[in-house]
């Protein structure tokens, strides 16, 4: 281990070096292992048209969390594959107009609110991955004539766990009294947003979020996710 340096520091070095790689090197399908880009067009079309999901309020995925949308999804989140960022924001883009619930403001935009990472995981990944995808999806939804902004109007306190293998009961108590409005991200009040997130597992993390909006008088019009667990 490098003299000085905490492990936190050498797992994101780690994830910049590889970044990096990404940028300099031809990247293999992180779906299939197809030679040539991050995400082929045979495995980007893992994610259809949006489907309602049950028992998450107005929410709607783009594919079951499995397989092939499963290996996308986790590659980009846990193996630092940000080449997957623009296909995967693309995707959650061509998807954004045509949820029943949603709709832009007054003035045609696009209001899109990122799900909110816990500040280690985020800082051990580069970054929020969800803000990034945001951005890919807003920056595609403008290259369709359809503007849109980013608000990255929510934040998790310290305190919250990973919620790997925790229950709907027990993620909604690690969220409680945990998420916050962040001001300075915050878009104007009254406006429609729509959520976005990865994956959706038990709906807590989305449940808790419109909560926070709705009490800072933003109305979260409908969430979407890129799969389902």
């Amino acid at each position: 281990m490098l003299s000085g340096v905490t492990k936190r520091e050498t797992t994101a070095l780690s994830r910049v070096g590889t970044s990096l790689l990404d940028l300099a090197l031809p990247e293999d399908c992180a779906g299939c292992g197809a030679p040539g880009e991050a995400c082929c067009r045979p495995c980007r079309a893992a994610f259809d048209v949006p489907r309602p999901v049950a028992s998450c309020g107005p929410t709607y995925s783009l594919a079951r969390h499995a397989g092939v949308a499963r290996a996308l999804v986790v590659a980009h989140k846990e193996r630092g594959r940000r080449g997957l960022t623009r296909p995967l924001g693309r995707a959650l883009a061509a998807a954004v107009p045509h949820l029943p619930a949603a709709r832009p403001d007054a003035t045609g935009t696009w209001w899109l609110v990122p799900a909110p990472s816990r500040p280690s995981a985020a800082r051990a990944r580069g970054g929020s991955h969800v803000l990034a995808l945001a951005r890919a999806c807003a920056a595609a939804l403008s290259e369709a004539e359809l503007p849109a902004a980013v608000a990255p109007a929510l934040r998790l306190t310290m305190g919250a766990r990973d919620a790997v293998g925790l229950d709907r009961v027990q993620r909604r108590a690690n969220l409680a009294g945990r998420l916050r409005i962040r001001a300075t991200g915050a878009p104007p009040p009254g406006v429609p947003v729509v959520l976005l997130d990865d994956v959706v597992t038990t709906g807590a993390t989305l449940a808790a979020s419109r909560a926070a909006l709705r009490e800072a008088g933003i109305e979260p019009c409908a969430a979407l996710t890129l799969t389902a667990a």
